[in-house]
């Protein structure tokens, strides 16, 4: 069974979540929430290639795929011997930009929202 490792943002990005959620809605499912992000993060061991393609799904050249828990979108890579999460983003973040360097946004719409 291969490693499952975090890079230092992802692991940051758990913690995040974690000190967020029980901000907002208290201890308890704050502990749900980053449980069930581990459990289908740490499922990856097993079944491997169950997340999404990027490049298939998305159009961008890479090695990435992603999986979705907890409204949160989880990229990762696969090597010989590790499964490497290499960042998590809420679904409300722009991945396509924050990792890609993708403009998904009119000018127009950024404009409105006053972004």
């Amino acid at each position: 069974m291969k490693r499952l490792e975090y890079s230092p943002d992802a692991a940051q990005k758990l913690r995040n979540i974690k000190r967020d959620v029980t901000l907002n809605f208290g201890t308890d499912v704050a502990k749900r929430v980053v449980s069930n992000m581990t459990k289908a993060l740490r499922r990856l061991q097993k079944f491997e290639k169950s997340g999404i393609s990027v490049e298939k799904t998305l159009g961008v050249p890479c090695d990435y795929l992603m999986v979705y828990t907890e409204h949160n979108y989880a990229f990762y890579r696969i090597t010989e011997e590790t499964i490497y999460i290499i960042d998590i983003l809420h679904e409300r973040e722009d991945f396509m930009w924050k990792l890609f360097g993708v403009q998904t946004t009119s000018r127009e719409t950024e404009d409105y929202w006053d972004e």
